[in-house]
């Protein structure tokens, strides 16, 4: 079994296990199994039954994840992105009237566009055109943003009316236990106990059975089955709208240039970002199959769209699966098959409390910053890009708009240097793309 694996995934070239593999795997669905939940509750705003939405987002992670491993040999997990789900029940059908058959159909029509823009040169050759600086960039805001949801999740950064955010009270015994959690995993890394980051939630997970939150309500609350036999509800298969996609086609533009972008950007970084951390990027600084990578992403939205959901994304999650080990697509099929088993685990699944998996959150993200060492703070246009997409990213908690600001900050001091280097006309196409996103997502949003 080891020799077949290790044939079809590459396990002893890329310096990992069968076993890795699988506790990766496990890791990385307990940090993002929460999409199991809050999928269909956001989408069922849509007036889209919640029943049939548990098994569009379950199949869609399913599915998706298996075409990235099995397609691009990668530890980089697949389901509905939270952000776009938002926007789609809110902005699209909500506020704009349009009826989530259309949204469907919408969704998927640019999935089509993006994979048939993946299977071309055209998105290597754009992230080939990204300056190192916005590179890395890239990955340390994307970390910060991990640690900023991990903390955010854990109750210990909440809204304050006079500075926005402000350090969560510790009286909430639930921030506590993650506050604990947060001290306590790095511990457990650093005496090299086996399943660090899976022990974690685990641990925290059984702990809230015992503490009770800022409800009154226990963190943890066990159910009365572990075990459910799944309802399969078809009505989400291709419910497509075309005729009132194009009958709205102008109207619908816009907010289809925006999904589009954003998918585009957010899942390339992702993916880079990811692989980065996990050592796979060439001598070149570029991904592994690449056009295998971006057209699973954009596969994968296609599947998504085609029964029932939002836009399918790379999840910066798998990074959890990483730092467990998780180096190849065998981690990927290891959550595909927990995302199947959830169907009839579901209410074990919704056990597991966010302060669970804050620490694992909080400590990957930290992790994922050390790009932040490689950077040359005595060139400014090296060093201010991407701590101004940090800064920007962890304060907005807006991957796209810290990206923007950090390619115009690059664009404008390199300008400014015009003997030291010279624009491409690579990176004044990125700064074209990114000024139409941010108009488009001014009018939208």
């Amino acid at each position: 079994m080891n020799r077949f694996l290790d044939r079809i995934f590459e396990l002893h070239s890329r310096g990992t296990s069968a076993g890795r593999e699988m506790l990766a795997g496990l890791t990385t669905f307990a940090a993002m199994s929460y999409i199991i939940v809050v999928n269909p509750m956001i989408l069922s705003a849509t007036g889209m039954d919640k029943q049939s939405l548990l098994l569009a987002t379950v199949v869609a992670a399913a599915l998706g994840t298996l075409v990235m491993a099995f397609w691009a040999n990668l530890p980089i997990a697949m389901a509905p992105g939270m952000g776009t789900n938002i926007v789609f029940a809110q902005v699209l059908v909500g506020q704009m009237g349009v009826s989530w058959q259309t949204g469907l159909t919408m969704v998927f029509m640019n999935a089509v566009i993006f994979l048939i823009l993946s299977l071309t040169k055209w998105r290597s050759a754009i992230i080939a055109a990204f300056p190192v600086p916005i590179k890395l960039g890239i990955q340390c805001s994307i970390g910060a943003f991990v640690a900023w949801l991990g903390l955010k999740n854990a109750g210990l950064i909440v809204a304050a009316p006079g500075s926005l955010i402000t350090f969560g009270k510790l009286s909430d015994h639930g921030a506590l236990l993650a506050l604990a959690g947060i001290i306590a995993t790095p511990m457990l890394m650093a005496r090299r106990v086996p399943a660090a980051l899976l022990v974690s939630i685990i641990a925290i997970t059984i702990a809230g059975s015992f503490i009770h939150g800022t409800d009154g309500r226990l963190l943890t609350v066990w159910p009365d089955h572990l075990l459910v036999a799944p309802h399969f509800k078809t009505d989400l298969i291709g419910a497509f709208d075309l005729h009132q996609f194009v009958s709205k086609f102008y109207l619908l533009l816009p907010i289809t240039l925006y999904f589009l972008l954003s998918e585009f950007f957010a899942g390339t970084a992702t993916l880079f970002g990811v692989s980065r951390r996990a050592n796979l990027l060439d001598s070149s600084g570029q991904l592994p199959n690449a056009r295998a990578a971006f057209a699973s992403d954009a596969l994968a939205s296609v599947i998504g769209a085609a029964v029932g959901t939002s836009t399918v994304t790379a999840y910066v999650e798998s990074v959890t699966g990483v730092e467990a080990g998780g180096r190849t697509g065998l981690t990927g099929v290891v959550v595909a098959l927990l995302f199947a088993l959830s169907l009839f685990l579901a209410p074990l699944i919704a056990v597991v409390p966010m302060q669970a998996t804050a620490p694992v959150l909080v400590l990957v993200g930290m992790l994922m910053m050390e790009g932040l060492c490689e950077i040359d703070v005595k060139r400014p246009e090296a060093s201010l890009p991407p701590l101004l997409m940090t800064l920007v990213t962890v304060c907005t908690a807006e991957l796209m708009v810290g990206m923007a600001l950090g390619c115009f900050a690059y664009t404008l001091i390199v300008a400014a240097q015009p003997r030291q280097r010279k624009l491409t006309f690579a990176v004044l196409c990125l700064n074209a793309v990114f000024v139409l996103y941010l108009i488009l997502r001014n009018s939208i949003i």
